[in-house]
């Protein structure tokens, strides 16, 4: 029990991302620095009102202190990673971890064992952008997308057995993607403190799920970083798509124009000019001149037009409250499948007390 009371303890800890000096600062000192130190040792085990301390501090439910984590992640790739504190990505993956803990054990119980099939597994080799081109169609019918917009990316990734994490971080990543060790479960964590935008979720999702498909093995990283770019670009506005909106070729293209497309199919303004000027829609030169505007503009970080779609999944919450209709779990089980205390599960999901 010792033991693996230490393991969650020192797990929680790193989620919040406190020193055994900051969470003892946190309590007041009402536990001593020493004290902690011995609980993530094993040496010693919190009495029920330490336990309590505990568990507020670290924003965790008691039933995390007893459970198992199942589950270990494959490589990491982070976008931007030479720049994220040490510490912080410690954060990150203990909370992925955990969030992915609690989805695997309700799967689980719930006797889902749907297995992911990469649809471009065929695809041995990339050597060229008309090939990553190629590679967005196949998945798009795969999908049955067609040329259709996407309604919700993060959505589709769940429907398709790709595991989303939106976790609020420090600013210097976007994204990241990994897989589950020994189980065919691809994974996505999107930063949501970097990410304000939905459109900039979008394209950061399709983004890293482009590092999860494509047979980037071989290819120089800068390279592959751009295939990266053009399939994230391909997956939400489809060449044939931008053909039937823009026509084949454009002299000029308002700013109110590319902000009507971006609202239909929720790709910002700037990944739509660097697509018009990929599939030759646009000139070298009028691209250069549209990315001068928009710096003097100002709409770098912050666009004008604003993407009103939703993008996000309910299919955590969903199966959650399936589990509890069919009496599958508990009441209580449900608030620590969800991390809440269970007066705030039932508020929140109208339950009667």
């Amino acid at each position: 029990m010792n033991k693996l009371f230490a393991e969650r303890f020192k797990s929680a800890r790193i989620m919040r991302g406190f020193s055994l000096q900051n969470l003892a600062d946190k309590i007041g000192n009402r536990i001593s620095r020493q004290a902690l130190h011995k609980y993530e040792k094993g040496e010693s085990y919190p009495d029920s009102e330490v336990m309590a301390l505990l568990c507020e501090a670290l924003g965790v439910h008691r039933d995390f202190f007893s459970r198992e984590s199942i589950i270990e992640l494959g490589e990491i790739q982070f976008r931007k990673l030479d720049k994220l504190p040490t510490k912080e990505q410690n954060r990150v993956v203990e909370t992925t971890k955990e969030i992915l803990t609690r989805y695997l054990e309700l799967e689980e119980l719930l006797g889902i064992k749907k297995t992911f099939n990469n649809p471009i597994k065929n695809y041995k080799s990339i050597s060229s952008y008309e090939d990553v081109e190629h590679m967005a169609e196949e998945i798009r019918k795969q999908w049955n997308i067609g040329i259709n917009p996407i309604y919700n990316v993060i959505e589709l990734l769940e429907d398709n057995n790709i595991k989303v994490i939106e976790i609020d971080a420090e600013d210097e990543f976007d994204g990241l993607q990994t897989l589950i060790e020994g189980k065919n479960i691809p994974v996505i964590v999107l930063n949501t403190g970097r990410l304000k935008s939905s459109d900039r979720k979008r394209f950061t999702a399709l983004h890293e799920l482009a590092h999860l498909l494509l047979p980037l093995n071989g290819v120089p990283e800068k390279l592959a970083e751009k295939y990266c770019h053009r399939f994230a670009g391909a997956m939400l506005f489809p060449k044939k798509t931008a053909e039937s909106e823009f026509g084949d070729k454009r002299n000029k293209i308002s700013f109110q124009e590319f902000g009507m497309i971006k609202q239909k199919y929720g790709i910002s303004i700037q990944a739509l000019i660097y697509r018009a000027k990929d599939l030759g829609i646009i000139s070298d030169y009028y691209y250069s001149t549209l990315f001068s505007l928009i710096k003097q503009l100002d709409w770098k970080i912050q666009e004008p037009y604003v993407y009103e779609g939703k993008e996000n999944s309910n299919r955590f919450d969903q199966l959650l409250l399936r589990a509890l209709s069919e009496e599958v779990i508990s009441l209580s089980k449900a608030s620590s499948l969800k991390n809440q205390k269970l007066a705030e599960f039932r508020n929140n999901n109208l339950l009667p007390a």
